[in-house]
């Protein structure tokens, strides 16, 4: 556990620098400094989108097919999944 002040930083590896800029009660703000290509994401968004791309991943190839009709049930032209 690490404890800072407002103003005072954390530096995560070479290229990431963590500060904090306001403690109001329970919240705190942070700023966050990163390279452009590091994805930054709060946790439970992440959390978020790793549940439902695992959901995604369980859909069966016969209701992609299923989808894949056009609206008179019969199966589209083109590339199908």
């Amino acid at each position: 556990m690490l404890t800072r002040k407002v103003g005072e930083s954390v530096i995560i590896g070479d290229e990431i620098v963590v500060t904090i800029l306001k403690v109001e009660g329970n919240s705190v703000k942070i700023g966050i400094e990163a390279p452009k290509n590091v994805k930054i994401l709060r946790k439970e968004l992440y959390e978020d989108v790793k549940r439902i791309n695992l959901e995604a991943s369980k859909v069966s190839k016969e209701d992609l097919k299923e989808v894949w009709k056009d609206d008179k049930g019969h199966p589209r032209t083109g590339t199908s999944p």
